[in-house]
């Protein structure tokens, strides 16, 4: 599993899971992200293979992005993520067997929502990081918007 926090809002960016996870795997997800977000100053990661392919530098610096490795031992230095993970650890796969990597992808991925929209943290005075929010109108169950008048309009006699 690939998690990636945002160490800023504290969101969950995204889990990627997979039986293996090479560069290659790493470079499609960062790159969903920037195009959707943008490109970050820079990208804090562990040392793990994944990260520290070449490819991988590579592709960071040609999109603009600086890496900030912590070193090897001390979590402290990737506190945010290493307490996100130890939530994911405790509320979600010490209580879990998957029995496909299919069914893994969909507990994870509604797990990551609820930790994003739902869960709220201490670290943030107990609000969540991504608050779900309702955009107007709420339903489309044909409510008319305030640019779509209710009545429809009589037409004009001559």
């Amino acid at each position: 599993m690939l998690n990636l926090i945002d160490e800023f809002t504290r969101e969950c960016l995204a889990i990627q899971i997979d039986r293996r996870l090479r560069s290659t795997d790493v470079i499609d997800v960062l790159s969903d992200l920037f195009i959707l977000r943008g490109v970050p100053d820079h990208i804090r990661s562990d040392n793990g293979p994944e990260f520290t392919a070449k490819a991988v530098q590579e592709w960071i610096a040609a999109v603009g992005a600086e890496t900030a490795y912590i070193e090897p031992g001390p979590p402290w230095e990737n506190g945010y993520c290493e307490s996100s993970n130890s939530k994911f650890r405790d509320e979600l796969l010490k209580g879990e067997i998957f029995y496909s990597l299919a069914e893994a992808k969909i507990i994870i991925e509604r797990w990551r929502r609820h930790y994003n929209t739902k869960r709220p943290p201490s670290s943030l005075g107990y609000r969540p990081p991504a608050p779900e929010v309702n955009q107007w109108p709420a339903s489309t169950s044909g409510a008319a918007s305030p640019a779509t008048p209710a009545v429809a309009p009589r037409p004009e006699v001559h």
